[in-house]
């Protein structure tokens, strides 16, 4: 198994195919290292592709202490991981979760990127104060479920949230994959992840001063029916000066797997003009 040991000693698991430009793919709460499979397959095929395993999620550790869980770690444990393999500069893709890791990775560590990638990002960002606190309310009662109800069922109710719907109709053979794989995690890890990271994690509001000042290439996806993010990506796109939005029609929060296609043509366009350095090209200089 591939592994690299974080500064506080937390073992990541990650897997890595094809050579070129790197792509380091950050995986959402829901997901793990094998979500990004669709993505895997096709970017392989000319750039160097790193996926892993957050902290909390087999078979990378599963720490039982919260003090190894937070947005900070999860965010540091990226550059971590680049370090480890001997990256200098990536492309930073991140879903859901793993999209506001990916963004403020830009905003830390700009000079370890080459563009920053935040897919369905923003669930409990609000600038109403008592709805931000509600979210943050509705993931600790998570993180009780994940430890008080047994396993298999407490996956099983996550997985069929409010804004997975169109994945489980629109293509139940890739949403019963996506259940199968949450099944297969820790409920410490989860616990632990959506207590100590998602619930105290800073909204987009708390960081537009930086957000403002956000320098590099990024992508905002979301699909149309995602309601928790559709207006926490508008968000972005009118507060980052380089920001590029795409909404996919008919889709739900899972986009990277329930329209694979999409996404990686997204992703593709924005990989081949960053590189070339022609992301903001259509406007006047």
């Amino acid at each position: 198994m591939s592994q690299i040991r974080t500064k506080d000693g937390v073992s990541l698991y990650y897997e890595e195919a094809g050579s070129g430009t790197p792509i380091v793919f950050i995986h959402e709460y829901a997901g793990d290292w094998r979500t990004w499979e669709p993505q895997m397959r096709f970017f392989s095929r000319a750039h160097r592709c790193i996926t892993y395993s957050q902290r909390g999620y087999p078979p990378s550790d599963v720490p039982t202490d919260p003090g190894k869980y937070g947005q900070d770690l999860a965010r540091d444990d990226v550059i971590a991981l680049m370090d480890a393999l001997k990256i200098d500069k990536a492309h930073i893709v991140g879903h859901s979760m793993g999209a506001l890791t990916a963004l403020l990775v830009g905003i830390k560590y700009p000079e370890r990127c080459l563009s920053v990638t935040a897919a369905g990002c923003g669930y409990g960002s609000s600038p109403d104060a008592k709805i931000v606190e509600q979210t943050r309310e509705a993931s600790r009662e998570t993180a009780k479920m994940f430890e008080t109800v047994d396993f298999p069922t407490a996956a099983a109710r996550y997985a069929d949230g409010a804004t997975r719907q169109t994945h489980k109709y629109k293509d139940p053979r890739g949403f019963a994959e996506f259940a199968k794989m949450l099944a297969e995690h820790s409920p410490v890890g989860h616990a632990m992840t959506m207590r100590e990271v998602q619930s105290k994690r800073p909204t987009l509001w708390d960081i537009q001063d930086d957000l403002k000042k956000f320098k590099l290439p990024l992508l905002v996806l979301v699909g149309d029916e995602d309601d928790w993010c559709l207006e926490a990506s508008v968000f972005i796109k009118r507060t980052v000066p380089t920001a590029g939005l795409v909404v996919i029609p008919r889709s739900g929060h899972t986009i990277t797997s329930e329209e694979p296609a999409a996404f990686n043509a997204a992703l593709a366009d924005l990989i081949a003009n960053a590189e070339a350095g022609k992301w903001m090209s259509h406007r006047a200089p």
